[in-house]
């Protein structure tokens, strides 16, 4: 892991830049005397680690004494796309606006993506562990499909926080029965691109014992603000 740039933001919160290989990352990382807990944050599908939302996620978590790492695995962000990639992405957006019938495209789109992001996110994790300012035990937040795949393969995830997707590659929907760490899992109640039932049947499939379901009104882009500070709490129960 080589880091490539660094800068110090409001909070002791030192935000670093790195590459491992050929996969590059963000890092944010507490003051603290003591190594921190890890949270994985993964985007959704696609969407930059620079993304002003997950950049905003990372900096609050980070400022309630987590070590925060994100990624642009294969096929996301600035990486290469292979042309099948590019238009899959193509005829997926085509399909929503015309209201077609979505499933085969997006299983030939987000499934790749998750078996090819998962082993990048796991070297990441191998790496960053190293690291004398970060401790155990890890969380996951973001990407539903991807942090579905982490849960069952990787058992250093303790804990993990999604944003729920109607749309979730079949693979996934059969390991989220493996699942059994604690979960929080939001739900955007008018979520115009994600099956509300879709959703919740996933969230009934899941093994796990503790589970907990917060349900929001309004679009995609509309889960509230104060779902960060029970995300927090959530995470607190579970990693410190």
């Amino acid at each position: 892991m080589r880091f490539t740039s660094e800068q110090r933001l409001d909070g002791d919160v030192l935000e670093r830049e790195f590459t491992l290989g050929e996969i590059p990352g963000t890092l944010w990382t507490p003051e603290s005397a003591a190594p921190a807990p890890l949270i994985l944050m993964a985007h959704n599908n696609g969407l930059p680690k620079r993304d002003s939302r997950l950049v905003a996620r990372a900096r609050h978590t980070a400022g309630y004494g987590y070590a925060v790492a994100t990624i642009d695995a294969a096929g996301c962000g600035d990486r290469p796309r292979s042309a099948a990639d590019e238009q899959a992405r193509a005829d997926l957006r085509r399909a929503m606006q015309a209201g077609e019938p979505v499933d085969e495209i997006f299983e030939s789109l987000v499934g790749p993506l998750v078996e090819k992001a998962a082993p990048e996110w796991r070297t990441t994790l191998d790496a960053l562990l190293t690291l004398p300012e970060i401790g155990g035990p890890v969380g996951y937040s973001g990407w539903m499909a991807l942090g579905i795949r982490l849960a069952v393969a990787d058992p250093r995830i303790a804990a993990a926080g999604f944003f729920a997707g109607g749309y979730v590659p079949h693979a996934q929907r059969e390991e989220a029965r493996q699942v059994t760490i604690p979960l929080l899992i939001l739900l955007q109640w008018d979520d115009e691109g994600n099956p509300r039932q879709r959703a919740l049947d996933l969230f009934d499939a899941f093994g796990s014992k503790e589970k907990t379901l917060h349900a929001n009104l309004g679009g995609h882009l509309g889960t509230p603000r104060f779902e960060l500070q029970d995300g927090g709490r959530f995470y607190d129960r579970h990693l410190k």
